[in-house]
């Protein structure tokens, strides 16, 4: 194992305590979009949370002398390391773009209620300005760094340890992921769950988890322009 039992338990208990909460306090569509100044501090709580969680893995590695560069997957020994982690993780956002889109179709997620919610999501989440669009980014690199540490290398590793398969390792690291994600509701859950099987696949195909922490903030990052560019009536509000 690469942390102690007791550490996975309160990190568990802590993130999905966290899901829960943005769960049950999520504004509802009668209290009207936040302001320009709420969602920015909307985002640099989600910032300081994200650290948060890094620095208790951080500890729970250190309680077994595992260091974190192990956790990640080494480092690039040459430029061409780095481009074909680039190429990969680029490859890998087209594919789960499309998985996920045929998956949320499948699970009723184009029907009018639905779209319904998701333009709730748009309009209490989504970037206002430009200022708030590149603080979202900012958002988006923190969760693919932080949410690939702490899913496809603690959770997934130490899960695998215990059960003594590193495949049970990636199905409860990705039912972690997609419960972690209250306030999206219980389908987009289990969309999520699914991506977070695929991050969890890329990490053991690769034996790193770089090109999936490239993928993860590329993914957040195309979804907050999305929903920028549909505020803004760019590209159909869907």
């Amino acid at each position: 194992m690469i942390a102690p039992v007791w550490h996975t338990i309160l990190l568990i208990a802590l993130f999905l305590g966290n899901s829960y909460f943005s769960a049950t306090h999520m504004p509802t569509t009668h209290d009207g979009a936040p302001s320009e100044r709420i969602l920015i501090l909307q985002y640099a709580v989600t910032i300081g949370f994200e650290l948060f969680l890094l620095a208790l893995v951080w500890v729970g590695l250190r309680l077994k002398k595992v260091k974190m560069r192990e956790l990640i997957g080494g480092r690039w020994k040459a430029p061409e390391d780095f481009l074909l982690d680039v190429a990969i993780a680029v490859g890998f956002w087209i594919v789960s773009v499309a998985v996920i889109f045929g998956l949320a179709h499948a699970l009723g997620l184009a029907n009018p209620s639905q779209i319904k919610e998701s333009k709730k999501l748009l309009d209490m989440l989504g970037p206002q300005s430009g200022m708030s669009m590149v603080l979202f980014v900012v958002v988006s690199c923190a969760a693919g760094l932080v949410e690939e540490i702490l899913f496809r290398g603690y959770l997934q590793r130490q899960i695998g340890a215990l059960t003594g398969n590193v495949y049970l390792g990636l199905i409860g690291s990705a039912i972690l992921f997609g419960a972690g994600h209250g306030y999206e509701g219980a389908r987009r859950m289990v969309l999520i769950a699914v991506l977070g099987a695929m991050f969890g696949l890329l990490a053991l195909l690769r034996k790193s988890l770089r090109p999936g922490m490239m993928a993860h903030a590329l993914f957040d990052s195309a979804a907050g322009a999305g929903m920028w560019l549909a505020r803004k009536g760019a590209i159909p509000n869907i």
